[in-house]
């Protein structure tokens, strides 16, 4: 398996000439096992999103890892800039396509803004795995993502920026040698704009 960086602007997978999927066979080593497969992304990320990818390069890793996102026991950790006063933490509870959904937020850091009043350095705890899931969980609470221009606040919406939503890390027991793994990839340079010292 493989851990690779999403960068803001592409597709994990579609019918997108551009694609992480597509570029994964020319950008990563193959596996050397038996079963060793065209390597192939194990979770999603939004086309606006930045972050950790996870990748099976066999076919048992790759169905072991579809297993453990299935089975809600990979723990992910998102960072994103929100627009509007919010409460330190709290919970998020609501049905997105008919499922029952949760996230839970912390609020790390808050600054002042002209525009946009205040912005937050929130990070997010999602407990399950809908599309969209935090961009909606936060928009629903009065408090959209910077940048989201689907789900956020009209005359608020920051345009040709990118959105401030970043997949921090993952953390879960490997499946073949059942030791803890973490992996992390650090806040974009975007963040840092706004919070020179962001704390995790």
């Amino acid at each position: 398996m493989a851990i690779i960086h999403k960068p803001a602007g592409i597709e994990v997978s579609g019918n997108s000439f551009k694609t992480i999927d597509r570029a994964l066979g020319q950008n990563l080593n193959p596996s050397v096992l038996a079963d060793a497969s065209t390597p192939h992304p194990a979770h999603r990320i939004d086309y606006a999103t930045t972050g950790v990818l996870l990748i099976g390069k066999t076919s048992s890793s790759i169905s072991a890892l579809n297993a453990l996102f299935e089975n809600k026991e990979i723990k992910k950790i998102y960072f994103a800039i929100t627009i509007g006063a919010m409460h330190p933490k709290g919970t998020i509870q609501s049905n997105i396509d008919g499922k029952e959904c949760l996230s839970k937020y912390k609020v790390n850091e808050s600054v002042g803004s002209e525009r946009f009043k205040r912005l937050n350095l929130v990070k997010l705890k999602p407990k399950t795995g809908r599309r969209h899931q935090l961009r909606k969980h936060l928009s629903s609470i009065g408090n959209p993502i910077l940048g989201d221009k689907s789900y956020g606040i009209e005359g608020l919406i920051l345009m040709g920026k990118g959105m401030y939503l970043h997949a921090y890390s993952l953390e879960f027991i490997h499946p073949y040698t059942n030791q803890e793994v973490y992996f992390k990839s650090e806040l974009p340079k975007s963040f840092e704009k706004i919070f020179p010292t962001p704390s995790s």
